[in-house]
């Protein structure tokens, strides 16, 4: 008997920057993302879940491609292929206006700059291939360093917000003009 080929969301983008590649989710990324969320570093994205939870909030990810046509870009280390974390854009139900998120999955890969690395490159895709004439990070008054991020970003925080009945700062990205590359972030 033949092995099972997994499905794959096809036609989607593909990022490099300097050290990462960022793309859809695949199948094989689950693993890495359901011991994520199991930990109290998700705690700001949901989390901790358990593993049947976790698959749903992974499944969000991919159906999100599937109905909107973009998403999380799982960002992935370039020499070694290995999975540090997701950003993208993001729109589910439910949100204020479309965002801008991140998150480092993996202890090690944190304080390198990957996440920075990784939301220029959304941020990018999302000005100058979507359109978007801003964007929107909503961030958990607690989450010092992804307000920290923000801010390296040239985000300014904009006022209290409100997902899915939990408190937020919403944070405002500059706009594509006003960035000095006129929007292009590093992305290849």
């Amino acid at each position: 008997m033949s092995a099972t080929p997994r499905p794959a969301l096809t036609g989607t983008p593909v990022l490099e920057t300097e050290r990462l590649r960022l793309r859809a989710p695949v199948a094989a990324d689950f693993e890495t993302f359901a011991a994520h969320v199991a930990t109290d570093r998700a705690r700001y994205t949901g989390g901790p879940q358990d593993r049947a939870m976790a698959w749903r909030a992974f499944c969000h990810m991919t159906g999100h491609w599937v109905l909107r046509g973009y998403g999380m870009f799982f960002f992935t280390d370039k020499t070694s292929d290995d999975v540090l974390g997701f950003a993208g854009p993001w729109f589910p139900e439910g949100w204020p206006e479309p965002e801008l998120g991140w998150s480092v999955m993996i202890d090690a890969a944190e304080g390198k700059g990957y996440a920075l690395e990784a939301a220029r490159a959304a941020r990018g895709f999302a000005y100058d291939v979507l359109g978007w004439p801003t964007a929107i990070s909503l961030i958990d008054a607690a989450n010092t360093r992804s307000q920290a991020l923000a801010r390296r970003l040239g985000c300014v925080p904009e006022g209290p917000g409100e997902v899915l009945g939990k408190p937020c700062v919403i944070w405002r990205h500059p706009a594509p003009d006003v960035l000095t590359d006129g929007g292009m972030e590093a992305y290849a």
